[in-house]
């Protein structure tokens, strides 16, 4: 079937909304008319290869809609089931078995690659090349073709799934790496480096925990402003301070740094910090796709037993943690919405300059 959607052809290009090619559902596959898709850095990092995905491609992976047509084998779902997508996964290897997705073998291939977890693509151009898949969805278009696996049913029928988008990736992300992950003790703390999307949910997150201190840090005077109406009960601007690492234990409740810190900027050199706000035996989470970093160990992180651990997609089995979210969100426990501006598809290119300017936290756009 002919869609619309929006092609990155070449490394750095803005985005070109065009009509291409879009294959039946296989096996498994259900089709969903795309109503709102949230722009990620990911997108961006792939757009200008930082993240090597095939080019041309349709990037997108934070898509929600409403089911149109089901493959065969497809159980879970019916048409005019709304749905949030999330990443993709294989079902199969060893990590998938043990109910732990985020983890999968084939997770990489499956989501940078290209490809669809069958080794396939359902994109092409009108004159029949191939266009990349982006983490099994490519939800920059109106229509994509999802793995039922992959997919999320909205339990509320007045639940707008605009805000139902952004949670597939970096909302979960950030709220899994709390909630899922380091599971804080009641009464702990927490530094949150970045008040991002990622950020932002993670300090929410901290407070839904029991978290007795969480440490907003950022260079956005008004994105900590936010940071601490979310749920922040202090923050530091690393513009304002010449030892950033110093600052935060300054504040700290111990005096001596944070049970727990989480990098979200991607950044290596504020991964270097983010373990150094700890104290002794904390534990440091890195979320974001960072370069290379240098640290002495023994100085940084054994010496004190600490740990630094990747967390990918917020430890989330998304069928089961976003419906959580969303039960967090009705209840008044998790005000994300307050992250979201909401743009026209065909406003793509300026969503993300918004984005990238710092004029909106979460861009989403909104493909009707």
């Amino acid at each position: 079937m002919k869609i619309r959607a929006a092609v990155t052809y070449d490394t750095g290009a803005p985005y070109k909304i065009e009509d291409v090619e879009l294959d039946a559902p296989k096996f498994g596959e259900i089709l969903v008319r795309i109503t709102a898709s949230g722009i990620c850095h990911t997108d961006e990092a792939v757009q200008n290869q930082f993240i090597p995905t095939p080019l041309p491609a349709v990037l997108g992976h934070e898509g929600a809609g409403i089911v149109e047509a089901v493959g065969p084998g497809v159980t879970e779902f019916k048409i005019g089931d709304h749905v949030g997508i999330s990443f993709g996964f294989c079902n199969s290897c060893c990590n998938c078995r043990k109910a732990r997705p985020f983890v999968c073998k084939k997770l990489n291939a499956i989501n940078f690659g290209g490809i669809q977890p069958d080794g396939t693509t359902r994109l092409h151009t009108l004159d029949g090349k191939k266009l990349s898949t982006f983490f099994g969805q490519s939800s920059f278009a109106n229509y994509a073709v999802v793995n039922q696996n992959h997919a999320v049913k909205v339990p509320y029928d007045d639940m707008d799934l605009a805000l139902v988008a952004p949670m597939g990736c970096g909302i979960q992300t950030g709220a899994g790496a709390v909630l899922n992950r380091l599971r804080p003790e009641f009464g702990s703390s927490i530094a949150v480096f970045g008040c991002g999307t990622v950020g932002m949910s993670a300090i929410m997150a901290a407070k839904i925990a029991g978290c007795q201190q969480i440490i907003a840090v950022g260079g956005n005077p008004k994105s900590l402003e936010l940071a601490k109406e979310l749920g922040a009960t202090d923050t530091v601007n690393r513009k304002e301070v010449d030892d950033l690492v110093a600052a935060v234990k300054a504040v700290s409740l111990s005096g001596d740094g944070v049970n727990y810190s989480i990098d979200t900027t991607g950044v290596g050199a504020c991964v270097r910090q983010s373990l150094g706000f700890l104290d002794f035996d904390g534990t440091c989470v890195v979320v974001g796709a960072t370069g290379d970093i240098e640290f002495n160990v023994q100085n940084e992180l054994m010496g004190d037993g600490k740990s630094l651990i990747g967390v990918i997609e917020g430890d989330s089995i998304p069928k089961e943690f976003l419906p959580k979210l969303m039960a967090y969100y009705r209840n008044g426990q998790f005000p994300f919405d307050k992250l979201i501006k909401f743009f026209p598809f065909e406003q793509i290119n300026e969503a993300q300059a918004a984005s990238d300017r710092g004029e909106c936290i979460k861009a989403v756009l909104r493909m009707e």
